[in-house]
């Protein structure tokens, strides 16, 4: 068996041998990335870049790609373009995942890849993502679920590996931030991303930055609140330029 790569991903793969990949640098789809080239599979990344991600997603892609010895082709995406997503409705997910895969079921077929996997996981309710169904519509494959392959065992597997992104914490795009009916804009998804890489920069991780009202709502793990009521001056200081009004939910959000 190849080091870190189940058996039935193997034998997915022996069946998909010239593939794109929807490439967000987060620990499932790096760790495609990683099985797709220990299978021996022509595999071409293609990383979104929109104001939904924020530039650290972006920079991890490229480091994890650079270290495997891959290319990643960037593939700009404009989803603020549609109004369905810019009005931000209960289902934006599904309207979004639609525009993205789009751009890069595209870009992927321009250099003759006509299968297109991405990194959803078995551990995802697709009852609760619409844009799972966006995926089912477009015919894009997710190996990871279709092998029955669950984040705990593909962090198992990236740490085999020794991929950096094992125990990356799970990033949503930064929209989800937003409460639903509220308009997205550039402007507010770069104050969220501003904020965030803030707080990255205090020594935060696995945190929410989430718009309510108009101000900032912190939402952090239990290991870390303490410390975050700790240092609320400084945390106030480092979100000033992004937000007037910074709130800490007390929640444990882990």
């Amino acid at each position: 068996m190849i080091k870190a790569v189940p058996s039935t991903l193997q034998a997915f793969f022996s069946d998909h041998l010239r593939l794109a990949l929807a490439f967000s640098g987060g620990t499932d789809s790096a760790y495609l990335l990683y099985a797709t080239l220990a299978c021996g599979c022509d595999v071409a990344a293609y990383c979104a870049v929109s104001a939904f991600q924020p530039a650290f997603e972006r920079e991890d892609a490229l480091r994890l790609a650079d270290g495997l010895g891959a290319a990643v082709r960037l593939v700009p995406v404009d989803p603020l373009a549609d109004d369905i997503i810019r009005a931000n409705p209960a289902d934006r997910c599904y309207h979004c995942k639609r525009a993205v895969f789009a751009a890069l079921t595209a870009a992927a077929r321009a250099e003759g890849y006509d299968t297109v996997i991405d990194g959803t996981n078995a551990s995802d309710d697709a009852d609760d993502r619409p844009g799972m169904r966006a995926l089912g519509e477009m015919n894009i494959l997710s190996p990871l679920r279709l092998c029955g392959i669950a984040k705990a065992q593909v962090r198992m597997y990236s740490r085999e590996a020794g991929l950096f992104t094992w125990d990356k914490p799970a990033y949503a795009c930064l929209a989800t931030r937003v409460p639903t009916g509220t308009p997205l804009s550039a402007g507010l998804l770069g104050r969220i991303e501003g904020a965030e890489a803030a707080l990255f920069r205090l020594g935060f991780s696995d945190f929410r930055c989430r718009v309510y009202h108009g101000a900032a709502r912190l939402q952090f793990r239990a290991d870390q609140l303490a410390r975050a009521v700790e240092r609320r001056p400084e945390i106030r200081a480092a979100l000033a330029p992004y937000f007037d009004i910074i709130l800490l939910d007390t929640e444990d959000r882990g």
